[in-house]
């Protein structure tokens, strides 16, 4: 009992300390996740309104992704690939389809993202000898 008199302003710092860092990684995973779900609920929107015929609605939505396409994560970038692929036809040429040029979009995302992955991986590689 003669401890928390002494030391009850660094407890009580400690413990606001750690309330407040929980709160703070509470919100960035929340913010993350929001993110998250507002694109999936865009590439889902311009999949049913290209399919729905609403070519120029799913144009100005095909644009939204494309401007953000850098800045999604590996996974995402995955996961809208497989969302498209089994919805297009990658060998036939469909350039009026929204949905079959964000599939290539995101291809080609890939695959520069891959070429980067590799040179990293060959500098480390180098830093080694």
């Amino acid at each position: 009992m003669n401890f928390l008199r002494q030391h009850k302003f660094a407890l009580l710092f400690l413990g606001v300390l750690v309330f407040c860092s929980v709160m703070v990684v509470r919100q960035m995973d929340w913010t993350v996740s929001r993110k998250e779900r507002r694109h999936v609920e865009l590439r889902e929107a311009m999949i049913l309104l290209q399919t729905g015929g609403y070519t120029n609605d799913a144009n100005r939505l095909y644009f939204r992704l494309w401007r953000d396409l850098e800045k999604l994560s590996d996974k995402q970038l995955v996961e809208d690939w497989q969302r498209a692929v089994v919805l297009v036809d990658p060998s036939l040429h469909q350039p009026s389809n929204t949905i079959y040029q964000y599939y290539w979009n995101v291809r080609h995302e890939m695959e520069r993202r891959a070429d980067r992955h590799i040179d990293r991986a060959r500098k480390l590689a180098a830093e080694e000898k």
